[in-house]
């Protein structure tokens, strides 16, 4: 199937419009809220490969010396800021969206709040935190009664969290537990965690069943699907019927990158997208990009066309996955 790019989009649901008035064009009426995305004033990243220097174009080099592009090329030198992601939400009629932190950024909790102070109705933002930080719990409280924050993600992951540069532990352990426990006190809150892929040991989804129990109004949402490899299939289905809670969702943020090299559009992602409607229903499913980084490899627009090119979801299931179930995992 061919892509179309935004103007063709635009064009094509003029034209329906015109022959067919009663007739609407699916992709473009869906609204959507980006349920996975970063903004970043300054890189300042750390993680298992230590830490990460930008060095121009986009490009950044750990201390390992690995060089890796992260912001797509005219986007941004060393930074990717909110209005930057605002132009593209506007390009792409992109409501709103979750402004997540990321250990690959590094962390930018007071300008995510900020940000999303600045534009209300565009976004809202997540703070982070190191639960083994001496000052963890003042830094918590910092979060909670000064920042106002709502959401709380942690990058677990081997790949690019906490577990990259920490012993291995298990996720909800004592001193993970105590922050759980805080934040479970507040109303309206959401926990956000990325625990990586099924071959790693941060993936622990009987950890996330467990969570989901001891504090059953805290909406969780779970990164990336897990963010399975092409060849994940078997150990995704063992690990999906763990999440499947009333408190839980999944986004699918970054899945076409998860499963590469894979030619749109990208049909083992849509097999795990197909697996997941399968086993947790389709109002648990949040749509989201994981921009700026993604957009290294594909366009904006092929991250949410290739789902809704597909059968997977009927237009009112499309209504849920992109919009409606974000606003409420995410108290929007």
């Amino acid at each position: 199937m061919k892509k179309l790019s935004f103007v063709e989009r635009k064009a094509k649901r003029l034209w329906v419009s015109f022959i067919n008035p009663n007739q609407l064009y699916k992709e473009i009426i869906v609204k959507k809220i980006d349920a996975h995305a970063h903004i970043f004033e300054r890189i300042a990243s750390f993680g298992k490969c230590g830490e990460l220097r930008p060095i121009g174009n986009g490009v950044c080099r750990w201390a390992n010396g690995d060089v890796m592009q992260i912001i797509p090329e005219g986007y941004g030198d060393r930074e990717f800021v909110a209005e930057t992601l605002l132009r593209v939400m506007d390009a792409e009629e992109i409501e709103k969206a979750i402004l997540l932190q990321g250990s690959l950024y590094g962390f930018q909790n007071e300008y995510a709040i900020e940000s999303a102070q600045k534009y209300p109705d565009r976004f809202k933002a997540a703070v982070t935190l190191d639960p083994y930080c001496k000052e963890a719990d003042s830094i918590l409280e910092h979060f909670i009664k000064d920042l106002n924050a709502k959401v709380f993600k942690f990058e677990i992951s081997v790949g690019g969290g906490m577990m990259g540069y920490h012993s291995n532990f298990i996720i909800d352990d004592t001193m993970m537990s105590k922050v759980y426990d805080r934040i479970a006190e507040e109303e309206e809150m959401t926990l956000v965690l990325d625990i990586g892929s099924p071959s790693m040991a941060s993936c622990q989804p009987e950890a996330v069943a467990r969570i989901a129990k001891k504090y059953p109004k805290l909406h969780i949402v779970i990164c990336h699907l897990l963010a399975p490899s092409k060849d994940d299939a078997e150990m995704l289905k063992i690990a999906l019927p763990y999440l499947a809670s009333d408190n839980v969702w999944v986004d699918l943020s970054a899945l076409p990158w998860n499963v590469a090299p894979e030619d749109y559009p990208y049909p083992t992602a849509l097999a795990y997208i197909k697996e997941a409607k399968d086993v947790l229903g389709t109002k648990k499913i949040l749509w989201g990009t994981d921009a700026p980084c993604v957009m290294t490899r594909f366009r904006y627009e092929d991250l949410y066309q290739f789902i809704m090119e597909s059968d997977i979801f009927t237009e009112e299931e499309l209504e849920d996955v992109f919009y409606n179930n974000a606003v409420e995992a995410y108290y929007l």
